[in-house]
């Protein structure tokens, strides 16, 4: 039971995580209508610049301010530059420029700070742990990062369903025709939903920066997990997203603990953690086609 409990939370601070990508991720989409293949690369911006902000102040809270500024400022500029032109192109063009972006970033990152990973410490006055029911103990930072993702999702709730910014977003999603045709600047709200998508991003880098390296290619497995998000939850949904988020990483968490010890039961444990650990790899995408066989369209519609 204990080990259930553990593993239970760090589903959930998983889950937290990836929809603080997945949000800004389905936000960007249900507004603009853009598949934005370099959302990753936000991620890894907000990680990389925490960690050198945090080593040069010596304060975790500066580096975060720092990584999620950075996230914010790289995607408001990506947006200007490259983004803008996109939107009236193919999804093709807009998969294509967008991974053009990801190698771009990469291979700037890799000659900026070079192949070594960086790290970045949790601050201290979170870096103990919490007793568990059944005698273990949990880190308080991954706790944290739970409480961040719950306070976002209900800042975005508020943001979106009770103020004048959320109205113009909701009406973008509808008709951004009429909304243009009413006085409201079209392009500089596409500018700030991207840049606020990509803070997203940065927050989630920042935070689990703390709990991993912060190195070169670090948001692209994140990436494919948020795609996978909010196919689950319903593209442009970020109510979606949240429990599209919950869902996966509890079920990817808990399949690659519990199916290779289940295995064992009547294999070798060479044998039950190899079945196990590739058929918990294939659970994500296997959760994702059952839901879509029933729901297409992910398990909430774009304006639920």
């Amino acid at each position: 039971m204990t080990l259930f409990i553990e593993q239970l939370i760090n589903g959930l601070q998983l889950g937290t995580m990836l929809f603080l990508m997945a949000s800004g991720l389905t936000l960007i989409f249900g507004v603009m209508g853009l598949i934005n293949l370099a959302h990753g690369s936000f991620y890894m911006v907000g990680a990389y610049a925490t960690a050198l902000v945090s080593a040069a102040t010596g304060s975790f809270l500066i580096g975060l301010a720092a990584g999620i500024t950075a996230a914010a400022a790289v995607g408001a500029l990506v947006e200007l530059i490259v983004i803008r032109r996109l939107y009236h192109r193919p999804h093709l063009d807009q998969v294509l420029a967008t991974f053009a972006l990801i190698l771009i970033f990469s291979e700037g990152t890799r000659w900026l700070f070079g192949s070594s990973p960086l790290w970045l410490n949790a601050p201290a006055a979170l870096s103990g742990s919490i007793a568990l029911p059944g005698g273990s103990r949990y880190p308080i930072y991954r706790l944290v990062i739970i409480a961040v993702g719950i306070m976002v999702a209900v800042g975005m709730y508020i943001l979106i369903s009770r103020t004048r910014l959320g109205m113009r977003i909701r009406a973008g999603e509808s008709d951004r025709e009429m909304i243009g045709a009413l006085g409201v600047n079209i392009a500089r709200l596409y500018t700030l939903v991207f840049a606020m998508g990509a803070a997203l991003a940065g927050l989630a880098g920042a935070m689990v920066g703390a709990l991993q390296s912060v190195q070169v290619g670090m948001g692209q497995p994140v990436l494919i997990l948020a795609f996978v998000v909010i196919v689950i939850g319903g593209i442009g949904s970020i109510k979606g997203a949240l429990y599209g988020a919950i869902l996966v990483g509890v079920v990817d968490t808990l399949g690659r603990v519990f199916l290779p010890l289940f295995f064992r039961q009547f294999m070798t444990s060479s044998e039950a953690a190899g079945v196990g650990s590739a058929l918990a790899a294939m659970l994500i995408y296997i959760l994702m086609a059952l839901i879509l066989a029933f729901k297409p369209k992910g398990l909430f519609a774009a304006h639920d």
